[in-house]
């Protein structure tokens, strides 16, 4: 019998697919038990069920939590909370893990921060102490921070402002973002794979795009992508792959524009809900601007020397290699950060790009933390004072 219950929290596609290596690392390990809950936009017809995927790779879903209403306001979201903490709680009661794991920042995990906290059982965040200064992400991820017993984050500069926090150093772990453990451990399609697998040719340019709506503008998010569309327009010759965004608060209009848009422009626009993890970075590596504000330009585009167009304020406060452009989002802002990212001498300062966020091996990194660490006495946190205690 396994000595340590781990279960892993899984609310989108994206965060799965980050997920990956480290629920393999723990299936494997005949000393620890993968426990798996499966919650959010998994169980969404509008986004795929990609709880199907999580199957299909072999791995079993103790738990299915729905919580998704149909309604993508501040009200809806507000009441998905609610219910999926209702759902966490049960979860947990009934599986009664040692350590629960949470990625990121998005409001189910907050609502598995909570209710673990009250179930008093000790719970390790991974990618803490990132900033995202136009989401309401930012409050919940240093939120769940607070409510959190192991940090596992992506720099070195992340780890300083988790301890900043007040997080114990000891409890503080700088592996790397886990994200590039994909780019490693994944064996990638060749073009002629990529292009038969989604049934859509590449072409001399290729632009990859993902555009989530920034939860704390008072922007219309139909504006910004209407200009991000005029922008695209402008090169004609490009092949565009545009996945859509979660289910964040707007999302439901940017989903019906992409559409829309991708029909109008069927014989150079392909468009899909998800495209898993293996498609999703070989559409990375074979095109040559990666647009949008997904993280995944921040993150992982940098390691595979592909410049990002990143729009608006999203993603403000992270580290950000030199292939990164940041614009506004208005059409004209888009449209000449993209001709940059396309020219030639830009395209030269490519070949020394490099990541910011390690070299991968973090999933390995975590779970032999997670199944080593002293968890008697963890819950008692105390607070390190930043002006006291070294950061070091």
């Amino acid at each position: 019998m396994a000595d340590r219950k781990i279960c892993i929290v899984t609310g989108t596609r994206a965060e799965y697919g980050l997920l990956y290596w480290l629920m393999r690392e723990i299936n494997e390990d005949t000393e620890l038990e993968l426990q798996l809950i499966a919650t959010g936009t998994h169980f969404s017809s509008e986004f795929g069920m990609t709880y199907e995927q999580i199957e299909q790779d072999g791995f079993v879903i103790n738990e299915k939590i729905e919580m998704l209403l149909s309604s993508d306001s501040p009200v809806g979201i507000t009441k998905s909370l609610g219910l999926a903490t209702i759902g966490f709680a049960d979860a947990f009661e009934r599986l009664k893990p040692d350590v629960i794991v949470l990625l990121g920042d998005r409001y189910e995990i907050l609502a598995a921060a909570q209710a673990a906290l009250i179930a008093r059982i000790p719970v390790a965040h991974i990618s803490g102490g990132e900033t995202t200064e136009g989401v309401i992400d930012e409050a919940i991820r240093h939120s769940v921070t607070k409510m959190s017993h192991f940090h596992f984050v992506g720099a070195e500069e992340y780890r300083r402002r988790v301890i900043q926090l007040g997080e114990q150093p000891e409890r503080v772990f700088n592996f790397g973002d886990i994200g590039l453990d994909n780019i490693n451990r994944l064996k990638l399609l060749s073009k002629e794979e990529f292009e038969k697998s989604i049934g859509f040719s590449l072409g001399k340019i290729n632009f990859l795009v993902t555009y989530h709506p920034e939860s704390l503008s008072h922007r219309n998010p139909l504006l910004t992508v209407q200009a991000l569309f005029e922008a695209l327009d402008a090169f004609p010759a490009a092949k565009v792959i545009i996945t859509k965004p979660n289910a964040d608060t707007g999302s439901r209009v940017i989903l019906e524009m992409i559409d829309e848009y991708a029909l109008v422009h069927s014989d150079r626009v392909f468009a899909c809900t998800s495209l898993g993890q293996v498609r999703y970075l070989s559409a990375m590596k074979y095109c040559n601007v990666v647009i949008g504000n997904s993280s995944s330009g921040i993150i992982e585009a940098p390691a595979f020397q592909v410049p990002t167009v990143n729009i608006g304020n999203r993603q403000n406060g992270r580290l950000k290699a030199d292939s990164i452009i940041d614009c506004d989002d208005s059409a004209d802002s888009i449209k000449l950060s993209i001709e940059k990212a396309l020219s030639g001498d830009f395209q030269k300062e490519m070949t020394s790009v490099m990541s910011l966020y390690g070299i991968g091996n973090t999933s390995e990194e975590i779970k032999n933390v997670l199944k080593s660490a002293q968890l008697e006495s963890i819950l008692i946190k105390k607070f390190n004072d930043f002006g006291i205690n070294s950061v070091n």
